[in-house]
């Protein structure tokens, strides 16, 4: 696993957090985070799957800082998720992302939420933070209580 503060330059990680943060953001409800039987909610927004490029070339644009730091070879889905602040700490669910290849997770803000690891260790959410790691390690993201919202952007790709 590879964690990265302050990862990119304060410039570039302003424009997207003003970008990913700002009421013109078109997040879409969720009736799951894992799955729809799993009795939470989230907001999402897909940059990219499978199937292509889901949004305007000028909202990927946004992340340009970020993909030119990655070392991939095909990226397979970029989705920014969003929970809202919520009375008490939520754990979703382990789960892996893809069954090869590596997930990147990006904080967007700073928050009590975390992304917590099979074996227990937990990444808090701190804005600017980039954690990569191999895509078979099951991992589950959590609620907040101290801020309205916890933003991340989960990158899933095969790297080079």
């Amino acid at each position: 696993m590879n964690i990265h503060k302050n990862f990119l330059l304060e410039k570039d990680f302003t424009e997207i957090e003003e970008k990913i943060m700002s009421a013109e953001m078109p997040w879409y409800f969720n009736e799951g985070v894992n799955n729809l039987q799993d009795e939470n909610f989230q907001f999402t927004f897909t940059f990219l799957n499978e199937q292509g490029i889901n949004c305007s070339k000028e909202m990927l644009n946004i992340l340009n800082p970020i993909l030119n730091k990655l070392k991939y070879k095909k990226i397979n889905r970029i989705k920014a998720n969003l929970l809202i602040k919520d009375n008490k700490i939520i754990e979703h669910g382990m789960h892996i992302d893809q069954p090869k290849g590596k997930t990147g997770i990006f904080y967007i803000n700073t928050c009590n939420g975390y992304t917590k690891f099979k074996n227990g260790e937990k990444i808090k959410s701190e804005k600017n933070k980039y954690v990569e790691f191999d895509s078979i390690l099951e991992h589950t993201g959590s609620s907040c209580t101290d801020e309205k919202r916890r933003i991340v952007i989960n990158f899933n790709y095969e790297p080079n």
